[in-house]
């Protein structure tokens, strides 16, 4: 089973920034195969790793109940359009989950789901999965079994309360996470003095702070992926000390 690192937060945080930073550290320390999982929703994970897809396990999901062929299993064919679904590059290949459950039951294809997404990380040595805004996707398919969750706040206490539900989430639901850590994202000059020291009443322990890069908003302008910045640039040389640390 490969390595997960997945990455949660507030909307407007930068979490798909931070995870498509994530990938290019590691294309940049050679660790790879790489898998790209796009776990909200609200798909965008690719337009900052400069992807394309067509298909996503969700829709796959979605049509379960109406397009197996006669004299085909379930199994097989959920399997042959997730593999379909998978987008396959060079340097690393992505998986986007689409929407989440419609109405109905959705137990058989949430188990097969399931066993698809645990079968295909497998194969991977690195997995870096980007989360929707919030929590929700903690009990949904991907974030289960995790090596490293980065959470990822701005420096509002807005921010921490989110932090705040997401560890305790964790909690609550059980869930199987090597670490988690609480990173600032897009800070201007430094975390405020209250905030830390909201931080610390919360019980909230900060690892660190990425500080806020005009080279990313320039890539994001010119519709560019941002995960091949170059490494000297603010944001991604202080991640890379970050990571330096835990892998």
């Amino acid at each position: 089973m490969g390595y997960k690192i997945a990455v949660s937060g507030k909307g407007g945080t930068g979490k798909t920034t931070i995870a498509g930073l994530i990938i290019g550290y590691l294309l940049r320390k050679g660790m790879d195969p790489i898998l790209a999982v796009d776990a909200d929703p609200n798909a965008n994970f690719n337009e900052v790793v400069g992807v394309s897809f067509d298909q996503t396990i969700g829709g796959v999901r979605e049509n379960l109940r109406s397009d197996v062929p006669a004299g085909m299993s379930k199994n097989i064919w959920f399997e042959m359009k997730a593999q379909q679904a998978l987008v396959e590059t060079e340097k690393f290949d992505l998986l986007v989950m689409g929407r989440p459950e419609g109405a109905g039951c959705y137990c058989v294809a949430n188990t097969l789901a399931r066993h698809y997404i645990d079968v295909l990380t497998s194969n991977y040595k690195y997995i870096v999965i980007d989360n929707e805004a919030g929590m929700e996707h903690f009990s949904r398919l991907t974030t289960h079994d995790v090596d490293f969750l980065f959470i990822v706040s701005d420096s509002s206490i807005r921010g921490l309360r989110t932090v705040d539900r997401i560890l305790a989430l964790i909690r609550e639901l059980n869930l199987t996470i090597g670490r988690s850590v609480v990173v600032v994202n897009q800070v201007k000059k430094h975390v405020g003095l209250s905030f830390e020291e909201e931080a610390r009443r919360r019980g909230v322990d900060l690892f660190g702070s990425i500080p806020f890069d005009e080279a990313i908003f320039a890539l994001d302008a010119a519709g560019k992926p941002t995960y091949d910045i170059s490494e000297s640039s603010p944001a991604a040389r202080e991640l890379g000390y970050l990571l330096d640390s835990l892998l």
